[in-house]
């Protein structure tokens, strides 16, 4: 899938022996691929939960960091030093979620002498902190929703501030992320218990109960550019992702390019998002998260300091591996790549492929899957397939329901959803229910498939057959 411009180049001298991947399942098993085309031994940690998972064999090391529950295994940070140095790595990937945007697990890293694959601490603490980052981003040139200046100091100060931009208005959290610590509120009556319930919520999700106030834009588009930045200051950017596909706020379908877009207006803003991203000093993988107004302006919401897990759309249409990226820059590689020499090739569509039931509401459902396949021959373009699952296999009820992600190119766009629609039309998944069924809805919407959609699609759609 990936273009000359990116195919293995000779390993640099000071390139990793050994890496800690220090995540499951799928992401997992991802990183473990690049690490073996760059000639890197991978090593897993593993909860007893998942002793034994066929995704382990993608690995030459397996150790176990504690039992089932995320916060006595894969968010232990004591346990995964020292599996890393216990094993003898010079590096550590967190991939996404669990400890990947974690400012302390970074620093405690590099105190290990282990490299970290990301950003520095001090960038995941600046990015982290919404109010703070959308400050910060501001100051850099990037346009921002109209909002409160920091931190809200009360439900009073909430209350004057929304009367100044107007209602609806948008309560978050400081240190949130994936929809938790969120409230929309539509009027003031509604106000003071949104914000007793984001605060609650924020404080039991991330140990925060900071919020802030944004402007609530109808039918806003979520677009996001990828970037990667080396350590001497150079930024790129890998075009935009439309991930305006949600279920409460959680993305369920992602795409590149948007079809919004023009090249006119990506050139505009990933120009200003690699002057941003230079300007804070970045190093890494990143994302930077904007809504896109119905009268097309895009705004900033935040920066995921990580991989995302969208990130094969983007890969799909430029030719870039950027987990490949990653470890390189890591290494001290510098960015050899130029903006000029990425160019995006046809559409790419992503389903995100959870053990969840669309008919009750996405509930999750864990169990036994006893039959699992997903078609990559079909006629309209090629099919990508990320995935920690091989059958049998136990979906454990502790973590992330993901199961696979389908990822579909096409010359086209029409020609990437006719792929992604039919291998999903073909793929039998047998032992438990999954969100194939609200994926092929969504596919066969007019709004989708004419790209007149936004944030509120889902909401149009009857899930319960």
């Amino acid at each position: 899938i990936f273009s000359e411009d990116s195919s293995p180049r000779p390993i640099l001298q000071r390139m990793f022996n050994r890496l800690l991947v220090a995540n499951r399942g799928e992401v997992a098993v991802r990183f473990a691929r690049t690490c073996r085309k760059l000639s890197i031994s991978p090593v897993a940690v593993y909860s007893e939960a998942d002793a034994g998972a066929p995704w382990l064999d993608a690995f030459d090391e397996a150790l176990c960091i504690g039992p089932a529950h995320p916060a006595r295994s894969y968010l232990n940070q004591d346990a995964i030093l020292e599996a890393a140095v216990q094993a003898d790595c010079q590096a550590l990937h967190p991939g996404w979620g669990f400890l990947a945007e974690n400012a302390l697990f970074a620093t405690r890293v590099h105190h290990h002498k282990l490299a970290w694959i990301g950003p520095s601490g001090q960038a995941i603490r600046l990015m982290g902190d919404k109010a703070l980052a959308r400050e910060t981003v501001k100051a850099a040139g990037l346009p921002t929703i109209p909002g409160s200046e920091g931190v809200l100091t009360s439900v009073d100060r909430a209350r004057t501030l929304a009367g100044e931009i107007g209602y609806p208005v948008l309560l978050k959290a400081t240190a949130g992320g994936g929809g938790k610590g969120m409230r929309i509120c539509r009027s003031p009556d509604t106000l003071e218990q949104s914000f007793t319930e984001a605060s609650r919520e924020a404080e039991a999700s991330f140990s925060n109960p900071g919020l802030y106030m944004e402007k609530f834009i109808e039918a806003g588009r979520h677009i996001e550019f990828q970037v990667l930045a080396d350590r001497w200051g150079k930024v790129l950017h890998f075009g935009e992702r439309e991930c305006s596909v949600q279920r409460r706020h959680q993305k369920l379908v992602e795409e590149a390019p948007s079809p919004i877009m023009t090249e006119e207006s990506r050139a505009h803003y990933g120009d200003l998002v690699c002057r941003a991203v230079a300007a804070v000093g970045y190093e890494g993988a990143g994302t930077v998260e904007f809504l896109r107004s119905p009268e097309g302006k895009l705004y900033f919401m935040e920066m995921n300091t990580r991989l995302q897990v969208e990130h094969p759309v983007s890969e799909m249409i430029t030719g870039v591996d950027l987990v490949e990226w990653q470890l390189r820059i890591a290494a001290d590689e510098k960015l050899t790549l130029d903006q000029s020499t990425i160019p995006l090739h046809g559409h790419a569509i992503e389903a995100r492929i959870n053990a969840e039931d669309p008919s009750r509401d996405f509930r999750p459902s864990p169990g036994m899957i006893t039959r699992f396949d997903f078609p990559t021959e079909v006629q309209d373009g090629t099919i990508r397939i990320d995935t920690h699952i091989v059958a049998p296999a136990e979906v454990p009820p502790f973590y992330d329901s993901l199961v696979a992600k389908v990822i579909a190119h096409g010359e086209t766009r029409s020609k990437a959803i006719a792929a992604l629609e039919e291998c999903l039309s073909r793929a039998i998944v047998e032992g438990l229910p999954t969100t194939i069924p609200a994926h092929l809805k969504i596919l066969r919407t007019e709004g989708f498939s004419s790209g007149e959609y936004d944030t509120s699609l889902l909401e149009t759609l009857d899930l319960s057959s």
